[in-house]
């Protein structure tokens, strides 16, 4: 099976996808600090350098992509049919190297918080964030 996208166009498509700083993040961020919790943004210097730091709470939260991060049973992870190995293995290096920071974080005595994608899309985002806060406010004190 071929690419629906010609080399350029899908060149183009996968430079726009970002690194940091991207909608779900920025969804998360402005929700924590309307809420008082004040953090730092992609922490270079801990394992997996999480998306939001608490370092007064030592809280890590990571904000996933649910095809990059291969969030299982989620309706928008799904195996690409085209290039299928390569994904394959590129998705499965991600989550190798998730549990691998995770785990390092822990050791360090972080705990480690993961929202998902599809947990901010809009008919769930309320409830979802809501969550966040309770789990945040029950490790803070």
């Amino acid at each position: 099976m071929t690419d629906v996208h010609n080399t350029e166009t899908r060149s183009y498509n996968m430079s726009q996808i970002k690194g940091k700083d991207t909608k779900p993040e920025e969804i998360v961020r402005k929700y924590l600090f309307s809420k008082g919790f004040r953090y730092r943004k992609n922490v270079s210097n801990l394992p997996g350098k999480p998306d939001i730091v608490l370092p007064k709470y030592k809280i890590c939260i990571f904000v996933n992509g649910c095809f990059w991060h291969k969030h299982e049973g989620c309706k928008y992870f799904v195996w690409p049919k085209n290039n299928a190995e390569f994904w394959k293995e590129k998705i499965e290096k991600n989550t190798a190297r998730d549990k691998q920071n995770f785990a390092r974080l822990e050791s360090e005595g972080w705990r480690v918080l993961i929202i998902w994608e599809c947990q901010l899309k809009a008919k769930v985002r309320a409830k979802s964030l809501k969550e966040l806060e309770n789990i945040l406010l029950s490790w803070a004190f």
